[in-house]
């Protein structure tokens, strides 16, 4: 490891930076491409299960196992392997992915409790897969460069966007064939698997093996991190095997209720976005906006426009000028997303497409620009081991504000006498 942080220390650590900015960015996307493509299809699963609410239940289904697959993993997060953890992750994104395919040839595209059943539990094994990569990419993330994680969030809405994309190429290609509903969705989660299984690559054999990566997993191990051990050796980095457990106690890092408390804004700000985002989409853009002229293509549209402007908004804090670095601008901005909540309840009510597909578009501008600007802001300041377990704290608020926004999402619909 000395040869790492020594004399080569000023080359590694900018060597080879747009190759992992690249592959961040890759993995941000594989990290939510399934579910995501889930969640596009949304006409398909409606018209084969149209009694059960599809697009609430799926996410419903997949934000608990999520949460407590994540809580466990926080808690335990300094003594687990952050490379068993992502291949892990990944490879069960695969699985699941493909097993969408095996289920649907199994059932014929046919509907029933059974075979929703099952595209449910597939949905919580993407919930889980979440758990472990997402919270583990971020945690290992949080101790490198900010541009590394800024590009991993905006591949997670790319992921969005690419699906939007490619939903309505399969729309327009197979809408007016037979069973071409179900055609266009056996392809996405093709290409889920395939893109998944580039993922596990990616990770086990490119990154661990870039030089600056290398050198800040080098510089947390130098600061008392063990989660990076098996990195480093994948990545050619000799280190002796630790004598002892990442211990708080032990390496005199803070502990996860003393991060927490140092930074509790900073995880309500992830919590608050999250649960807003939520409580609006995807369930109430694909239920609760009306007949409108643009028939079943209109779903598709507020979805689309959302992920697109979810994917610029991770982009607009590189612009210094708009990038809020204030921890009070930070709250007060997030604070006023609240007027989203009657500004889309009259629009539904009472204004035209056009005005909700603008309210949905500033809807995934502000989600994505402050999530990176709480996420790039946050970890700064803290050691390696710190900045790991701060990253699994705040993805662990972020995904407790999708499960309180989905469960905001169902109060509405019992509300209305579901």
């Amino acid at each position: 490891m000395g040869n790492e942080t020594a004399g080569n220390e000023p080359v590694a650590r900018h060597e080879g930076k747009l190759t992992a900015m690249a592959v961040c960015w890759l993995l941000g996307n594989g990290s939510l491409f399934a579910w995501n493509s889930m969640l596009t299809i949304e006409d398909y699963y409606s018209r084969i299960f149209p009694d059960y609410h599809p697009t609430r239940i799926l996410t419903l289904s997949y934000q608990p196992f999520a949460f407590v697959t994540l809580a466990i993993l926080t808690y335990h997060e300094a003594r687990i392997n952050t490379r068993i953890r992502n291949l892990v992750g990944f490879s069960l994104f695969f699985l699941a992915s493909s097993m969408i395919i095996v289920l649907d040839a199994a059932t014929s595209g046919k509907g029933g409790i059974g075979p929703f059943i099952g595209v449910c539990a597939i949905s919580a094994a993407f919930g889980v897969a979440d758990a472990f990569a997402q919270g583990g990419m971020v945690g290992d993330l949080s101790f490198m460069c900010p541009e590394f994680m800024q590009c991993f969030f905006a591949g997670l809405a790319a992921s969005g966007a690419m699906t939007s994309a490619l939903r309505f190429i399969t729309k327009a290609a197979f809408e007016d064939s037979h069973n071409g509903l179900r055609k266009g969705a056996m392809l996405f989660f093709g290409l889920s698997a395939f893109w998944e299984l580039l993922c596990v690559v990616l990770y086990a054999v490119v990154f661990p093996k870039l030089p600056i990566v290398r050198y800040y997993r080098s510089k947390a191990a130098s600061e008392g991190s063990q989660t990076v051990v098996a990195d480093l050796i994948a990545g050619g980095v000799e280190r002796p095997k630790p004598e002892a457990e990442e211990d708080p106690k032990n390496l005199g890092r803070l502990s996860n209720s003393q991060l927490i408390l140092q930074n509790i804004d900073y995880a309500l700000d992830l919590y608050l976005i999250y649960a807003l985002t939520l409580s609006i989409f995807p369930g109430f853009l694909s239920e609760d906006t009306g007949s409108h002229s643009l028939g079943s293509w209109y779903a598709l549209v507020l979805i689309a426009m959302y992920n697109i402007l979810d994917l610029i908004g991770r982009y607009t804090p590189l612009i210094k000028c708009i990038n809020i670095t204030s921890r009070k601008g930070l709250m007060v901005a997030i604070l006023s997303r609240f007027l989203f909540v009657p500004a889309f309840y009259f629009t539904a009510k009472y204004a035209g497409q056009g005005w909700m597909i603008m309210l949905t578009s500033l809807l995934g501008l502000t989600n994505g620009h402050l999530t990176v600007c709480v996420m790039t802001a946050a970890p700064k300041g803290y050691k390696g081991p710190e900045q790991n377990a701060l990253g699994n704290l705040l993805v662990l608020f972020l995904i407790g504000g999708l499960l309180s926004g989905v469960t905001l999402d169902w109060l509405w619909l019992i509300g209305k006498g579901w």
